[in-house]
């Protein structure tokens, strides 16, 4: 799988982002009660949600792994609810997840944090970053929550290359062979509602819309 990558201190996706907003709308609080909602049901779906634990027990996890091994936990951080961290070429760290208005996008110091591209949840979130056969350099002003264990392969400006491979599963997430057809499919059609099986099938497909 080739992986997008990004850079922790610059940015380059220029992409339309649905939040912050200068001038937002009225906004339904019962809408971030569905939002949030369905990022965490399918969270629990994927496996590599590990829930509670703190950034040095991510960091446990993720030390033996290959770069670009990832999963999301809840952050620690009172103001934020998750946290994504990663195996990067300098070491594990972690990431803080933004929300606003039904918007999920990773935390940034960049001045060009309202041009961040931002998603719907959190699966859409780590999918756009682990397309697969994509290589174009989206490059985002990223800020770690822990400092890598080296600084030897950091750039000059401290920037740390953020790049997501694959996810690690937990001990109790580790996929069935359900989900693991569920997950093929889904790399292979965009359109899964279009193919021939039982609405059942097609319900269960509809239920985890993601690849990873």
């Amino acid at each position: 799988m080739v992986a997008r990558s990004v850079s922790i201190l610059h940015h380059g996706e220029q992409g339309g982002s649905c939040c912050p907003h200068p001038s937002p709308p009225p906004w339904d609080p019962a809408e971030d009660l569905h939002c949030i909602t369905t990022t965490f049901q399918y969270l629990q779906t994927s496996g590599w949600y590990w829930g509670s634990i703190s950034a040095s027990e991510a960091r446990e996890a993720l030390l033996t792994k290959s770069e670009g091994t990832f999963l999301v936990r809840d952050s620690t951080h009172p103001q934020y609810m998750l946290a994504l961290s990663v195996k990067t070429r300098s070491g594990p760290t972690s990431v803080r997840i933004e929300y606003n208005r039904g918007c999920f996008w990773l935390d940034s110091i960049s001045p060009g944090l309202p041009h961040l591209q931002s998603f719907p949840d959190v699966l859409s979130l780590v999918q756009h970053y682990t397309v697969s056969g994509q290589t174009p350099q989206d490059l985002a002003a990223i800020h770690p929550q822990t400092k890598p264990d080296t600084g030897r392969h950091a750039a000059k400006n401290g920037g740390v290359p953020l790049k997501l491979v694959h996810p690690l599963h937990s001990s109790q997430g580790f996929p069935s062979l359900q989900h693991l057809t569920r997950l093929t499919i889904n790399k292979h059609t965009n359109c899964p509602d279009q193919l021939s099986l039982p609405k059942p099938l097609l319900r269960f497909l509809q239920n985890y819309p993601f690849s990873i």
